[in-house]
Formats: structure tokens, C-alpha cells, sequence
């Protein structure tokens, strides 16, 4: 572990490759699980607010799920989180033809109906962000579902904290990652 600013960060995002391989798993990261994905406050009051745009992305079985339990839900830990299908997949997913899940809130994204990409917790993927009253805890999270995708990593030789460049940019700032990049340099 090391100190960037208020954050303490795995050396595993230095030394563990990753790539997200979707022929592989076809999304299963949106699908496998007990829980929907994390959102933060802020998340929610967007979510309460891109919803009607975002609507017309989403499968029947989703906004079904969303118009009973709401754009988010608390679970029993008091924890934010995307609502779940049926206990399944999270609310927001969609399937393109080929049967990958993809999102319907960065489907809006991408066809300009909404300024929000998705949650930052899944922009971040595999990255995992604990937030302490003093710090914050930046890891990887190594699931089984996605052995195709550090396997991908290896090949490609892209280390954990490249793929999800983008989104530690849009958590911590350019700043943070500039650092983050010196010192895997000098790793």
C-alpha cells in the first residue's frame, strides 16, 4: 500500500493486468452478485433526475424493477446501490443482440440524452473505493468472473490502473493520477 494524498492505494492496481474481455463474460459483472451496484448521494438525487431520460434505454424488466423500488435502493447495511431484477441483474442493464450486458444509463450517455456516464462504482471496475472518515481505501477486487479479462490484461500488458484511467481521472482528478503514474514509473 501507499499514500496519494487522502488515499491509500493497493500496489496491486501497479502489478495486477486487466482488460475486460465481454466476448468472454458477456458482462457478468452487471449480472453475477447479491447486491446491485454502489451509488453514491449524489448518485441518487441524478439518477432521481436522468431517469425519464434514461427510460427509453432500458428493458421492460428494468423499469418495471425501478418504478417498484425506486432509482436506488438502501439494503440491509444502509448502503446505496442500484435496484436488482428479480434478485438478478441490476435494473439499469440492457443486452445487446449478441446477449452482452451493457448499461442503458452509459447507453443515454452515448447517444447524448444524458450528461451522466454511470456510476462512478462501475466506471471504476475492478477498482473498489472505501471511503474512510480520513481516507480512502483504493483497491482491486479480483472476482472469478473475470479471470478472462486479467488473462486479456496479461496478454495486452495493461496494468489495472491504465484500464481504469478514465474513471480514476473522473474520482480523484488529473492531479492524483499524475502521481498514481509516477509511482508506478518508479515501481
Amino acid at each position: 500500500m501507499f499514500q496519494l494524498g487522502k488515499t491509500i492505494v493497493s500496489e496491486d492496481l501497479i502489478e495486477k493486468e486487466f482488460v475486460c474481455n465481454l466476448h468472454a463474460c458477456k458482462g457478468a459483472c452487471c449480472i453475477e452478485g447479491e447486491a446491485g451496484a454502489p451509488v453514491t448521494k449524489e448518485e441518487v438525487e441524478i439518477l432521481k433526475e436522468i431517469y425519464l431520460k434514461v427510460k427509453p434505454f432500458l428493458r421492460a424488466e428494468g423499469i418495471s424493477a425501478i418504478e417498484n423500488q425506486g432509482t436506488h435502493i438502501v439494503n440491509e447495511l444502509d448502503e446505496l446501490e442500484t435496484p436488482l431484477v428479480d434478485g438478478k441483474e441490476c435494473a439499469y442493464v440492457t443486452f445487446t443482440d449478441k446477449g452482452i450486458a451493457s448499461c442503458g444509463i452509459e447507453d443515454a450517455y452515448n447517444a447524448g440524452a444524458v450528461d451522466f456516464r454511470k456510476p462512478i462504482s462501475c466506471h471504476l471496475y475492478p477498482v473498489r473505493v472505501q471511503q474512510y472518515s480520513e481516507f480512502a481505501a483504493v483497491n482491486y477486487h479480483k472476482w472469478p468472473i473475470c479471470d478472462d479479462a486479467c488473462t486479456l490484461g496479461k496478454e495486452l500488458k495493461v496494468p489495472v490502473y491504465k484500464f481504469v484511467k478514465d474513471a480514476l481521472i473522473r474520482k480523484f482528478g488529473e492531479d492524483w493520477y499524475t502521481e498514481l503514474e509516477k509511482v508506478a514509473s518508479d515501481y
